[in-house]
């Protein structure tokens, strides 16, 4: 099974997730179950559902067979290459491959310009105006080629151009970015490229990150500080004809393999093998030199050699247009393709299912709940008014003064709820104290303002530092606070359920542990990258000053921004269910006081009225059953597994 059929398993599944999810949310609308809260939540998660996206990211030096390798992988079914794959250099910029049906098919290219902005490419993004626009004919595959030509467009530009917008060019340097005689440099003409094409695989979601050279990625701070980092695989091209060279190396080492970084889906691939099919030697033979190749790059990169895959890229493209089953046996593609669906696609359909399965669960037990304490509160005044029969009015009035002393000590009970919305706003706003934006822009004020007027390396260094310490303990001390909030929120909602019968559950958890990773991550890639001795010995302060707030403190704030909006939402589904209930119970006990008071004043509606609540009980109890059905259809779709082992026991 190719990998193609793998995602598209897993895309029918999350499809097919949806669809539960939106029966849910739909029968809570038809039987006014919902709430703006839970509505919320929902809408959310199938949101979440729709934009999800699979990010697969290509990185490689010049000339590696990086384009052919994904022709080879995704784009073989089209019967042609769909990127461009010469020798030479074809992807001069970062290049997304997607599909937005909301646009037409076409090429984005946002000019290499706007790095004089200093805006990142997310922020560009936001503004389509910006970027030049190729309309992309789909039905012609000739059109398509030519078209695509354009991510490999360059132009010549002074050599102080070039460094300004990022470029570091070094006399005698015979990589990449060489001055002339005349004193340009050439350069790519784009920083940036979407080709939004409705090929199958990127309409179910998959977006392929092709990347250019080492001097391109090191040029581009959002490259290797967010979009490589949170691809869910990162396929590391390497030549076998060429090994591991040394600028492949400094790649791996800076911004793949780095210590501490993400190791799922990293993938090391010896592309062109077929260079080494020699028919003068044994198939053993060829076999022996493969085999000698991966053990030496695996080492190379101090890795398991089960991570390096060697493959002919070009012979695998070939193998299958052509529907050549021995070539492309031989090319080794099958077995990359396998390695990246057993660790890319359960893993990534994981990650899906955890974050749905807990805040569906919340909705579901919450509307349980809701239900439940209806049933309770019907039942008790299904006794209470079955007990009235043949009685009195005298019993009718003790009956109606029980039930009103209960709601007066109830209306008490709120007066506990009030105190305690009053110390859980005092809490949100200690959190927030900490957690909050205007903190982080003082202390990205105070720092630059510190790293501006430093005189010596150590000052600017030990800013940077003080920079992540602060930033650090204030998610520590954010932590304390959520931990306070979640504390107090588990006393009450204990104590309401005890002395009102309320069914609460426990509250919902929230964690700052992956915030504190991300900013940890962060603090690492400024101390290899901005930190360092040799950059502080070698770049002037007000250059590595404009690196770090550009590069570094732009993202600790969007970590920050992230927190802020988990933190808000979890805020208000964790007093929710003590809103609801308590807004139903109110409801509850003023209707078992109406119905007393109808009696006292007109005995004979009394069969009528026990009559009425027999009827809506067994609606309440109908709704039980067809929640619960729901709930188990969820979870079953939520249980269902894309592995490779139960899509070949499907095939």
């Amino acid at each position: 099974m190719t990998l193609a059929q793998h995602f598209a398993a897993y895309s029918e599944w999350r499809t097919e997730l949806s669809e539960a999810l939106g029966k849910f949310g739909g029968w809570l609308v038809d039987n006014e179950l919902t709430d703006a809260q839970t509505d919320r939540r929902i809408s959310q998660l199938l949101e979440k559902l729709r934009e999800d996206r699979l990010h697969v990211a290509f990185v490689a030096e010049f000339s590696r067979g990086k384009s052919e390798l994904i022709n080879a992988i995704f784009f073989a079914d089209y019967g042609n290459r769909i990127l461009p794959s010469t020798a030479g250099r074809t992807t001069m910029c970062p290049t997304e491959l997607m599909f937005d049906p909301a646009k037409a098919p076409s090429i984005e290219l946002l000019p290499i310009e706007s790095r004089e902005s200093k805006d990142s490419i997310s922020e560009y993004k936001r503004f389509r105006d910006e970027w030049t626009i190729v309309p992309l004919d789909t039905g012609s595959a000739a059109a398509m080629q030519e078209a695509l030509r354009h991510v490999s467009d360059v132009v010549r530009v002074d050599r102080a151009v070039a460094e300004k917008l990022g470029f570091t060019i070094t006399d005698g340097d015979t990589e990449v970015f060489r001055v002339d005689a005349a004193g340009t440099v050439e350069i790519p003409r784009w920083r940036h490229a979407i080709i939004n094409f409705p090929h199958p695989l990127l309409q179910q979601g998959l977006v392929i990150l092709d990347t250019p050279g080492l001097n391109a990625i090191g040029t581009e701070p959002e490259l290797t500080l967010s979009l490589l980092p949170n691809a869910h695989a990162v396929l590391f091209i390497l030549a076998a004809d060429t090994g591991v060279t040394q600028s492949d190396l400094t790649v791996w080492r800076e911004h793949i393999g780095t210590p501490g970084g993400r190791k799922k889906g990293r993938m090391v691939v010896l592309n062109k093998i077929d260079s080494l099919w020699d028919e003068l030697k044994s198939t053993e033979e060829i076999d022996a030199e493969i085999a000698r190749q991966v053990d030496i790059c695996a080492w190379t990169l101090s890795l398991p050699e089960d991570q390096v895959f060697p493959v002919s890229a070009q012979k695998a493209l070939l193998a299958k247009i052509n529907g050549d089953r021995q070539l492309l046996d031989r090319s080794r593609l099958s077995e990359l393709e396998l390695a990246l669906s057993e660790e890319l696609i359960p893993a990534k359909q994981e990650i899906v299912r955890d974050n749905t399965e807990s805040e569906f669960s919340d909705c579901y037990l919450r509307t349980r709940g809701l239900l439940e304490s209806r049933l309770t509160g019907l039942r008790e005044q299904v006794t209470e008014l079955t007990e009235l029969r043949g009685k009195n009015k005298g019993v009718v009035e003790y009956m109606m003064g029980k039930v009103r002393l209960e709601k007066e000590e109830f209306d008490t009970g709120l007066q506990r709820y009030y105190a305690v919305r009053s110390v859980f706003s005092q809490l949100t706003n200690n959190l927030f104290t900490h957690l909050g934006l205007d903190a982080l822009r003082l202390l990205t004020n105070t720092t630059r303002e510190a790293m501006v007027n430093a005189t010596f390396s150590r000052t600017l260094s030990g800013a940077m530092e003080h920079f992540f310490e602060v930033a650090r303990g204030n998610l520590v001390r954010s932590r304390g606070e959520v931990n306070e909030i979640t504390t107090m929120m588990e006393v009450i909602y204990k104590k309401f359920a005890v002395e009102h019968g309320l069914r609460l559950g426990t509250p919902i958890a929230f964690s700052l542990r992956r915030y504190e990773k991300e900013v940890n991550r962060l603090d690492q890639w400024c101390s290899t990258h901005i930190n360092t001795m040799f950059q502080l010995l070698t770049h002037e302060k007000t250059q590595l000053t404009q690196r770090f707030f550009e590069e570094v403190a732009v993202q600790v704030r969007k970590t920050f921004e992230h927190a802020n909006r988990d933190a808000e939402g979890w805020l208000k589904a964790i007093m929710a269910p003590m809103e609801i209930q308590i807004r139903e119970h109110q409801i509850q006990l003023k209707r078992r006081l109406e119905s007393i008071k109808r009696i006292h004043q007109a005995t004979d509606t009394l069969e009528e009225r026990i009559a009425e609540l027999v009827h809506v009980e067994d609606n309440l109890v109908s709704q039980m059953v067809v929640l619960k059905d729901i709930g188990q259809g969820v979870r079953d779709v939520l249980d269902k597994s894309v592995g490779s082992e139960a899509l070949r026991s499907a095939a």
